[in-house]
């Protein structure tokens, strides 16, 4: 089988999500978007549904920086979802109520599927022939079901009208991004670093006659990305300050604040949800038997005033700051909640040694499922968001030496990829299907 003339790849990630299109000549390029004064290619994995009275549905559906800001306009009567990819697997999430609508996790994609293709403009107005789509060694969850999670992509993929689609593991979409630029055969390591997952792909690259061949040699993934490392920075500079780790009274007796009410912290769709349950009673109550009931009266404030985002983009901009520098000041402001303190790196770096040595393990597999000693590795090839920060990258140095590592397009080489894979004849050494 030939290669279509259009092929469309897309990364649709944890945090954000990337699309790339090969045109005729054979090149990939990344779909742009435009908001407000803002041009970008990292459309945020997010959704938004706010009533509209008047409107014909009753709703006003949106996605990405859109649907942010519709959420931050009026957080009180807008439903906001973000990181919902982490649920694909998990046979526990069947379905959540939206406005008297109910909606499957491949409801929440197609949507946002459609919204991000309506936000491209005329660039994917065409449909194209051919769809290859990123997905991760693991997906997330403690019990994670990847044949449910491919069904579940399979249905709301269609719903993009692609006659053909195909499914690459994304540190092998990121090989081939990488593998164009080899000048020698080479044994390629790839670490994809997600919102939600690490994944490490082991490739074979050979080229004859200008032919680019591949061989897997081995991969592994774990469930430890960039939102753990978020929760660990969380769970020290601002969980304490909303009562974790406090009592309360219990008739004559004190007991300890559950620390159940905040390991929903970790993940973003759980906090999202959490003004829905039982504990948000019990939380409400908490704060007149409270030992400090200024901390649980600010947690319900905190989650009343729905301040998750506010509150992972001033987590994202600490790790940020802490990548480029030794030291850094945290700042959360929202409401009458103000929290500031000054964090060392070497501090990050202590909060997250469980998790650098679980990656730090998952390598090991890598290479143990490719039989292969780390000097057998010519190139190792490092992407997505939680690459740039220097415990990460250190694990790969010490292990293979700083001259066989190499970054660049961390944000944007697997959806690139994607898109080039979908140009091959012979799709067989790259993909799958549902």
């Amino acid at each position: 089988m030939s290669a279509p003339a259009t092929t469309l790849g897309i990364d649709f990630g944890t945090t954000n999500t990337v699309v790339s299109l090969r045109g005729d000549d054979g090149q990939a390029q990344l779909v742009r978007f435009t908001f407000e004064d803002d041009h970008f290619t990292t459309f945020r994995s997010c959704l938004s549904f706010g009533a509209d009275e008047g409107g014909p549905r009753g709703r006003v559906v949106e996605a990405g920086p859109w649907a942010i800001d519709a959420y931050l306009e009026d957080p009180g009567a807008t439903r906001f979802i973000q990181s919902f990819k982490s649920f694909a697997a998990s046979a526990t999430f069947s379905e959540t109520t939206i406005l008297g609508r109910r909606y499957r996790f491949e409801d929440l994609l197609s949507t946002f599927l459609l919204r991000v293709r309506a936000h491209a403009g005329g660039v994917m107005a065409a449909t194209p022939e051919r769809l290859i789509v990123g997905r991760p060694v693991r997906f997330a969850g403690a019990y994670p079901d990847p044949a449910l999670a491919l069904q579940r992509y399979e249905i709301a993929f269609r719903r993009l009208g692609v006659a053909e689609i195909y499914y690459a593991h994304e540190p092998v979409a990121a090989a081939f991004f990488f593998a164009r630029g080899l000048n020698a055969d080479a044994t390629v390591l790839v670490g994809d670093f997600g919102g939600g997952t690490s994944d490490f792909s082991i490739v074979r690259f050979t080229r004859r006659r200008g032919v680019l061949s591949s061989k897997a040699l081995g991969q592994a993934g774990v469930g430890v990305a960039g939102d753990a490392f978020d929760y660990r920075l969380i769970d020290h500079l601002v969980s304490p300050a909303l009562g974790k780790g406090s009592a309360y009274r219990d008739f004559d007796n004190t007991a300890p604040i559950p620390a159940r009410y905040y390991a929903s912290f970790a993940r973003w769709d759980q906090l999202a949800l959490m003004r829905a349950t039982r504990d948000m009673n019990e939380i409400r109550a908490l704060v007149r038997k409270a030992l400090e009931p200024e901390k649980i009266a600010r947690l319900v404030e905190f989650l009343d005033g729905e301040y998750g985002y506010l509150l992972y983009q001033s987590i994202s901009r600490l790790k940020e700051a802490l990548s480029a520098q030794t030291s850094a000041r945290f700042a959360f402001h929202a409401g009458d909640i103000a929290l500031e303190a000054d964090v060392e790196r070497a501090e990050f770096e202590h909060w997250i040694a469980r998790d650098l040595t679980m990656i730090d393990n998952c390598v090991d597999e890598a290479l143990a499922s490719a039989k292969l000693k780390p000097a057998a590795i010519d190139h190792v090839f490092l992407t997505g968001g939680s690459s740039f920060v220097p415990a990460v990258r250190d694990l790969f140095e010490q292990r293979f030496g700083p001259e066989r590592i190499s970054t660049g397009a961390e944000l944007e080489s697997i959806a690139a990829g994607l898109a080039l894979i979908g140009g091959e004849d012979d799709l067989t050494p790259w993909c799958e299907r549902a």
